[in-house]
């Protein structure tokens, strides 16, 4: 039976959530620099084991309540956005200063509800997650605090970083917390409340375990939205796992066998993905290719542009469109990487003139391989 520790060390791409109770210390309000080192030094390790790691972290308001002299988290969205403000730049700093001494580059990417909602926005999102991954740099992301507000928040970085593990396909999330993993009723009022170290299920039993939202941390998650985060996971194909964070060194004792929770996905992300884009009914145009593109296509090739003979429809950047054999029968659908007008710019010509003849340059392929399904 999978473990915590087994779905950790199988994955390829990781999404590691970090929770402001971690990152600040709830007395001083200062940064935990000791823990945020040890965290780098975890993630050195899962880098050296060939794994592309993304973090989601939590913080910035916490980070600014200090500087801006406020006794606790402000209960105003604008003074809650001011601290934000500050907290971020701080926040990076650590980052850079603490990860660049083992040689990890990270870049920032601060998101709101709007761009991942949103399917332009969505994709770039995505596609700038990519290309920071196939550089070896490591994506720090937030919610955008300073721009989100109440009506367009996820509140918590829970759901965001579900969301996050979704967009990038990653196989495992792992949820750092205050507390083990889920139990049966509150661990620390109840010491024999009981430990689950794997859910295969989310029933409305196990929601009722979780409990109300947490008021005591700088953050604003609890086990409810942990469990909402899986939800959003497992249906994206990614495992799940919540472990204690709070302890020193968290990566390496989660990779030493450390207890924790799993919450096991039953198929992988790119699966779901095809699945999905297998399930969609409404083309908004037609790419008609040639027999070159077609067998490039059956031997599990992204689609060129150059083999392209033909455009139809009006279609954006990120549509649905049908791909059509040189004999007009369907071979297969996906998702376009370049609007109608663009794509009838560059038909037939090789990826390397796009630049010169759009005066940009989008993704290498005009439907990416991960976002086609033959039929």
């Amino acid at each position: 039976m999978e473990s915590a520790l087994k779905a950790v060390k199988e994955a390829r791409r990781l999404v590691i959530k970090i929770g402001s109770a971690l990152l600040v210390d709830s007395d001083t309000r200062d940064l935990r620099q000791e823990w945020l080192a040890a965290l780098a030094r975890g993630v050195a390790e899962l880098r050296k084991n060939g794994k592309q790691v993304i973090l989601v972290s939590s913080g910035a308001i916490a980070m600014g309540v200090k500087p801006l002299g406020f006794k606790g988290r402000p209960e105003r969205l604008e003074e809650a956005q001011a601290a934000a403000s500050v907290g971020q730049i701080r926040l990076a700093q650590a980052y850079q200063s603490l990860f660049e001494q083992h040689d990890m580059v990270i870049g920032q990417i601060l998101l709101t509800i709007h761009e991942l909602e949103e399917r332009p926005s969505y994709l770039n999102a995505r596609n700038t997650v990519e290309a920071l991954l196939e550089r070896g740099v490591i994506p720090v992301i937030n919610e955008n605090d300073t721009v989100a507000t109440s009506e367009i928040r996820f509140g918590d970085n829970d759901r965001l970083a579900a969301r996050v593990a979704q967009m990038a396909g990653a196989d495992t999330l792992v949820l750092l917390s205050d507390i083990d993993g889920l139990y049966d009723s509150d661990p620390t009022t109840n010491e024999n409340a009981t430990f689950f170290d794997r859910i295969d299920t989310i029933t409305p039993e196990v929601e009722a375990m979780a409990g109300p939202p947490s008021k005591k941390t700088p953050g604003t998650g609890g086990m409810v939205t942990k469990l909402m985060a899986a939800k959003i996971a497992l249906a994206g194909g990614c495992s799940m796992v919540i472990m204690n964070g709070k302890k020193p060194n968290p990566i390496t004792r989660l990779m030493e066998g450390e207890r924790a929770t799993l919450f096991p996905a039953t198929t992988d992300a790119l699966t779901v993905r095809k699945q999905w884009i297998r399930s969609l009914m409404a083309p908004k145009g037609y790419l008609h290719v040639d027999a070159g593109a077609v067998a490039a296509l059956r031997r599990g090739a992204s689609l060129l542009a150059a083999g392209v003979t033909d455009v139809e429809g009006g279609f954006g950047r990120g549509d649905l469109v049908a791909l059509m054999g040189p004999d007009g029968h369907l071979v297969g659908q996906g998702l376009v990487s370049y609007d109608h007008e663009d794509t009838l710019k560059i038909r037939g010509r090789k990826m390397q003139d796009v630049y010169d003849i759009l005066g940009y340059m989008g993704r290498s392929a005009l439907v990416h391989r991960d976002d086609l399904v033959l039929l």
